[in-house]
């Protein structure tokens, strides 16, 4: 007897092997506990404190603003901060939340002890930041219900949870918002033994097998940030895999590297292109962000955000008042000779 359509076998859809190894494949480098996350000790020396007095006394942790530059590992710290307080991690960002609904919808969901973890919280909008105050505060929600004169106000109650926010410009937040968070880290760009912790680490975790002096050159060419770190350590893999390299070498790498257009001091070819337009354009500066931007073809936040952190950190850059000049360094980094006044205090006034 023939089966009906209903009485078939249906054939059950599973992901193959690539596509679960894709999905977990970020998870799998990210710490999961702060004995594992590197870098940022003394961020880690209070959280480790703050955490261990919340579970004490069986309380969410306060709730955290986590600033920086991007790459440094604020959503990995957030991971970890719900790990270590055994609650599960809620996952959004300031742009996603467009009404006060929206907003609700997630804190009336939430279980108790929650963390709540905000991406570029400084790109709230205002209305959502004073439904906030209240859940923060007092973990409760002041809606209005209705418009016109049949609006009513209505107070709903939360369960205690714990708001992590993070942002790459803590300036751009509004202060009442960045004064009711209990505690405030900022991220700071990593040093080089870190960075080559993190490389040996990720490369550990991808079974890639590293010549000698490997890791140290890879980390002098991630600008102190992990995310690209374990973004080169992959592009490195691919290549080697490619060539059936069973052991990553050290030409291997430079000539990756190379055909990503990272130079030896670590710069990519956007970095060049900023040093190369100040010293080559404007005569080493000074020159003013927009006309920087203008020049290079690039957005003035990509800018400011993405490049100008690490060059003047590093020391490549130096901004002024009249605008961003080049160092001794840039024109090193160029091959080029330096002007004899380019260090004067007249100069960078």
């Amino acid at each position: 007897m023939a089966l009906s359509r209903s009485q078939e076998p249906q054939a059950t859809l599973k992901p193959t092997k690539t596509a679960r190894d894709s999905d977990a494949f970020e998870q799998t480098l990210r710490p999961a506990r702060l004995s594992e996350y590197v870098g940022q000790a003394k961020t880690k020396e209070h959280l480790l404190i703050h955490i261990g007095a919340a579970s004490k006394r069986n309380e969410p942790l306060g709730h955290t603003l986590l600033h920086g530059p991007p790459g440094l590992g604020k959503t990995t710290l957030a991971n970890i901060m719900a790990k270590e307080m055994g609650t599960q991690l809620r996952i959004t960002s300031g742009p996603a939340i467009e009404k006060p609904g929206d907003l609700a919808s997630l804190l009336t969901n939430i279980e108790q002890g929650d963390v709540l973890f905000i991406d570029e919280i400084h790109r709230m909008r205002p209305v959502i930041e004073e439904v906030l105050y209240s859940a923060m505060e007092d973990f409760a929600l002041d809606l209005v219900i209705g418009k016109g004169p049949t609006a009513r106000s209505m107070r709903l109650d939360i369960k205690p949870f714990t708001l992590v926010g993070a942002t790459t410009k803590a300036g751009s937040m509004s202060a009442p918002l960045r004064d009711r968070f209990v505690h405030t880290f900022k991220l700071s760009f990593y040093s080089t033994e870190e960075m080559e912790q993190i490389v040996e680490r990720s490369a550990g975790i991808l079974e890639m097998n590293l010549e000698r002096g490997v890791a140290q050159h890879i980390a002098g060419c991630c600008r102190a940030t992990p995310r690209i770190a374990n973004r080169l350590v992959r592009a490195v893999r691919d290549f080697a895999q490619v060539e059936n390299e069973s052991c990553i070498s050290a030409s291997r790498t430079a000539s990756t590297l190379e055909s990503l257009g990272i130079d030896a001091r670590g710069l990519d070819s956007t970095d060049r292109e900023i040093l190369q337009a100040i010293v080559s354009k404007f005569g080493g500066g000074p020159v003013g962000l927009s006309t920087l931007a203008t020049v290079i073809a690039e957005e003035e936040d990509t800018l400011e955000d993405m490049y100008e952190p690490y060059l003047i950190q590093q020391g490549y850059l130096q901004r002024t008042s009249k605008g961003r000049v080049a160092t001794q360094r840039t024109y090193e980094a160029l091959n080029m000779q330096a002007p004899e006044n380019v260090q004067s205090p007249l100069f960078l006034s």
